[in-house]
């Protein structure tokens, strides 16, 4: 799934819908196709009718999915919106739509924004979180909470991490995965052998896939809990030139057919690892049988930990909607009430965590194995930015590691520009 840089969330499901950039950088495709519009529910003349959006997501079964679930809520007819499109299409279609007059009663994002609080386009959820609160990740529940309030409901966790395939680590008398950077970069030179290269990271080097994933590995951190700009530290500037470093080793794969979310030059053996996320697990599974195994972004050194992120995508209801308690009905039913729904949605059709923690410990596809490593990366080593991080800060912040990891020099005077860039912006947000 696509979604903005903020880095609140990410997701693959939008991934494979899109030629452009996960987290939001300049997209390679941006026009936008037709929204596929449906009636979930049978229509009722004495319910209200509510409209519901998603983006259009790639597993196949999750149109049928989505249908069904609008059919099974008996409080009103759910007419479900199926939007097609790459690059931002979808967010930039509801951001207009809740700025007009006939905005979606529901609808999903993948982050929050202080500026759509402030313009009382969506309303607060904590009345339908109820006890439910307890049971979500802080890192659940902080990129969508402004002034103490909660403005969306979770839908699907999506952590990311490095899979290798077991085989070439034997191949090569690799014992274990890496601990650090060092020993990735290490192994990563080991591991490149004739055709194949020893990890695929995207075609920017990383920039996508690992701008914040690096920078939290430092130890560091993007805005603080008292909402400070802090990423341009020393131990951030440092991650950022050990990504230049492990590219200029000539061990990764530069380019690819497909980008990192696909797991298609892993399977196909151009590279021995390759971040990607949860969500290919399956298909992993079935092209490479048990020859794989995965592991978190490593630490920057002994003083820091290994990073993920704690990503996906959130169901917010409109402000301007016109029935707007059957809305936070529906979210209810399907995000925080019906465990069934959300375990088939989390992993019916790809892997994902579910958000809450009991529905993740009765999901039995992943409680044991590659599965399970993967939810406790989530649990010990998720992140993510809380709402104030917008998109010019995200465009301020990778043009600089971009240049860091492409041009090497001095990293730090490079933050330090985007950290001022960055002030800026985060002066309007508190404003």
């Amino acid at each position: 799934m696509v979604q903005s840089r903020s880095m609140a969330s990410i997701s693959r499901r939008r991934f494979l819908q899109s030629s452009g950039t996960a987290l939001g950088t300049a997209a390679l495709g941006s026009a936008f196709l037709a929204a596929c519009a449906g009636t979930g529910s049978t229509t009722n003349s004495s319910l209200p009718t509510i409209a519901q959006w998603y983006h259009q997501y790639g597993e196949t079964g999750t149109h049928e999915a989505v249908m069904r679930y609008a059919k099974d809520f008996k409080q009103a007819n759910v007419n479900v919106s199926w939007i097609a499109g790459t690059g931002n299409a979808y967010p930039d279609k509801v951001q207009t739509s809740l700025l007009g007059s006939n905005p979606p009663d529901v609808f999903e994002l993948s982050s929050l924004s202080v500026s759509m609080v402030k313009a009382g386009l969506v309303e607060p959820l904590d009345d339908i979180l109820g006890d439910a609160k307890s049971d979500f990740l802080p890192a659940d529940l902080s990129p969508y909470t402004v002034d103490g309030k909660i403005y969306r409901i979770k839908m699907i966790s999506d952590p990311t991490f490095v899979y290798y395939r077991k085989s070439m680590f034997q191949e090569a008398g690799i014992t274990a995965p890496p601990a650090t950077v060092d020993e990735l970069i290490s192994i990563t030179k080991k591991l490149s052998k004739g055709d194949r290269k020893g990890l695929y990271i995207g075609p920017d080097g990383g920039v996508n896939a690992l701008s914040y994933i690096a920078g939290w590995a430092a130890g560091g951190d993007f805005i603080s809990a008292d909402n400070k700009i802090v990423f341009n530290t020393d131990r951030v500037a440092a991650a950022y030139l050990k990504l230049h470093e492990l590219n200029a080793t000539g061990a990764v794969l530069p380019d690819a057919p497909t980008y990192w979310w696909d797991p298609s030059s892993f399977t196909q053996g151009l590279c021995a690892m390759q971040w990607c996320g949860l969500w290919a697990m399956p298909g992993i599974t079935k092209a490479l049988g048990d020859d794989f195994g995965i592991f978190p972004w490593p630490a920057l050194d002994s003083q820091s930990k290994p990073a993920t992120v704690n990503g996906g995508w959130a169901e917010m209801v409109s402000a301007k909607g016109k029935n707007i308690a059957v809305a936070k009905e529906l979210v209810k039913a399907l995000w925080i009430q019906n465990t069934q729904t959300q375990i088939d949605w989390n992993v019916a059709y790809g892997f994902h965590v579910p958000p809450r923690a009991s529905i993740a410990s009765k999901t039995t596809q992943l409680q044991s194995g590659s599965p399970a490593q993967a939810v406790d990366f989530l649990n010990k080593y998720g992140h993510a930015n809380p709402p104030l991080w917008d998109t010019a800060m995200d465009t301020a912040l990778t043009d600089a590691v971009s240049n860091i990891v492409k041009n090497g020099g001095n990293a730090l005077t490079l933050l330090n520009q985007a950290a001022d860039k960055c002030n800026t912006e985060l002066q309007k947000e508190l404003g």
